[in-house]
């Protein structure tokens, strides 16, 4: 259970940076929603990773969420076109999802 605890607060991370992305980008009244999302998603997220870190081992559970959150933020940019998707960046975000695979399998 607390993998899975893990994996979703990892996929929080990414909600909470685009989020943040969103309320740079916004003026005015349309800032709150975002601003709203980025606070909720940031608490639910490192509190996910608080609850993974009892019975997971500290480095490997914060290199999983940090490494889940970066394949799926970057996966979100490449998807709205804010970066692109070129062979080099796919293959290293390939790479950290095997880093993160791996982890869990020697844990």
């Amino acid at each position: 259970m607390s993998w899975l605890i893990l994996i979703l607060s990892g996929a929080l991370e990414a909600v909470w940076a685009a989020a943040l992305h969103r309320t740079s980008q916004a003026k005015g009244r349309r800032r709150i929603m975002p601003a709203a999302l980025f606070l909720i998603s940031v608490i639910a997220s490192t509190g996910g990773l608080a609850v993974a870190m009892q019975s997971i081992p500290t480095g490997t559970a914060y290199a999983v969420w940090v490494g889940v959150g970066v394949v799926l933020t970057s996966a979100y940019a490449m998807v709205t076109n804010v970066e692109r998707a070129t062979a080099a960046r796919l293959l290293l975000l390939a790479g950290i999802a095997a880093c993160v695979v791996g982890l869990k399998v020697v844990a």
